[in-house]
């Protein structure tokens, strides 16, 4: 009953305040025409997004689909992301000087995937219990065993007009590194890549600056803090004598239909250890026509000296790696109905970066010197070195534009039906079965975004 009044709370506060924010953005009274000059003044800018969905999944009884996260509850609905945010854009080009920020509330069961949990409950080198950070791990409804909040970004930028154009972050944001992304509304397919998953961090606390040097090159860089885990998925309070690098750049042909970027992480693993924790990633982007859309990602990562406990290692201390290669290609089949397909291999070398089901591990915390987790029983979860092997094909369908309604709000919504084929092979190890004792599963699944 706590739990309950307690996520009832939340959700009403946020439902009530997208609902204000909604009706006095819509309505014609003086009273919302003043509130609109004001946001119009100060470049305030309201929204957010609701996504949920569901998956079929004919050969899982465990409720959840083996270790695919984002979209990671079997044959049930999930609210993935209810989220909200507020910001004030900043500038990128031109001659003033420009401050703004951003920061976003998340409600759902992708929550759990983007808090600050780069201070894992166990040290990775030497498993030791670490106290955890205080930003978003603990604000609701672990009882629920699913749902939780999220606060992924909050930062302050400013644009500072020297040469082609300086913008700086500081605070808490979305790694610039990779292809896919956390938010629902930036990715074609409903579930995520294992690369996105467990091959690169979603989060930074620090600092980021990009500089225009020309519009073809664009350098980026920053100083990151706040993680165990070599700065990634950080929050505010913990490990902050710890720091990082993040840096890359981005080329962009003079046409703008090929771009290639270059971007990773590599500092010390945590402030306990000295061993590194780095990671590259490469992505090639292609406009083959105006219609199709070809992506190439590859990704690989590095952790010095980590303690694993695997079906293949107990107790054992070596270097980790993992790498991966990705293929997307997308076709605009008419403007309101896209297809694409995805491929992937990743491989988790030493069985370090791949838990099956991710969720309980995430979960995980230390009780008086116990290991728990509140979204299931930690015996349950499996991870070995092995190779994983993913095709997703899929639509995006604007199903109001397609039908001409004519409400502006649901003339955003986007449909996507997805079809993913999953594999794995136990990597020089015993035979590896995370799909509920299978080595591979289909997964059906049907989702919506609904931005506003």
């Amino acid at each position: 009953m706590h739990f309950i009044l307690k996520l009832s709370g939340w959700l009403l506060s946020a439902l009530t305040f997208s609902t204000l924010i909604f009706i006095a953005i819509h309505s014609d009274d003086l009273y919302a025409n003043n509130f609109r000059r004001l946001l119009n003044t100060s470049k305030l800018d309201f929204g957010g997004w609701i996504h949920g969905g569901a998956t079929f999944n004919p050969s899982q009884t465990s409720g959840f689909n083996g270790p695919v996260i984002f979209a990671d509850q079997a044959n049930q609905f999930q609210l993935n992301q209810f989220n909200l945010f507020m910001r004030r854009p900043v500038a990128s080009e031109g001659r003033k000087w420009d401050l703004g920020g951003r920061f976003d509330f998340m409600f759902g069961t992708d929550s759990i995937f983007t808090q600050a949990f780069g201070v894992p409950a166990y040290d990775v080198n030497s498993g030791e219990p670490l106290k955890r950070s205080n930003w978003d791990l603990d604000l609701c409804c672990a009882s629920s065993k699913t749902y939780g909040i999220a606060l992924p970004q909050a930062y302050l930028e400013t644009y500072l007009p020297v040469g082609g154009g300086l913008n700086i972050k500081a605070g808490h944001f979305y790694t610039p590194t990779g292809f896919e992304t956390v938010p629902a509304p930036d990715n074609f397919f409903y579930t995520r890549a294992y690369t996105l998953n467990v091959g690169e961090p979603f989060t930074h606390t620090g600092l980021l600056a990009n500089y225009t040097i020309n519009r073809n090159w664009l350098i980026l860089g920053g100083p990151i803090t706040g993680s165990a885990n070599g700065g990634w998925d950080a929050g505010w309070d913990k490990q902050l004598e710890n720091w990082s690098g993040l840096a890359g750049f981005t080329w962009t042909s003079d046409n703008r239909a090929t771009s290639f970027h270059i971007s990773g992480t590599y500092g010390n693993t945590s402030a306990h250890s000295n061993e590194p924790w780095g990671f590259y990633n490469i992505v090639l982007k292609r406009q083959i026509t105006s219609k199709m859309l070809l992506i190439l990602h590859q990704v690989y990562g590095h952790a010095g000296g980590v303690l694993l406990n695997n079906l293949k290692y107990t107790n054992t201390i070596k270097d980790a790696e993992w790498f991966s290669a990705i293929a997307h290609l997308y076709y605009d089949l008419t403007d309101n109905l896209s297809a694409g397909i995805r491929g992937e291999w990743y491989r988790d070398e030493d069985g370090f970066r791949n838990p099956s089901p991710f969720r309980i591990a995430a979960a995980t915390q230390d009780v008086n010197g116990t290991a728990v987790s509140y979204a299931g029983n930690l015996s349950s979860v499996t991870i070995t070195p092995a190779d994983y092997y993913a095709v997703t094909v899929g639509l995006n369908w604007k199903i109001a534009r397609a039908l001409n309604l004519k409400w502006d709000l649901l003339r955003k919504l986007n449909i996507r039906p997805n079809i993913r084929y999953d594999r794995v092979d136990a990597y020089k190890a015993a035979a590896y079965r995370p799909f509920d004792g299978n080595k591979d599963q289909i997964l059906f699944s049907l989702d919506f975004i609904l931005p506003f």
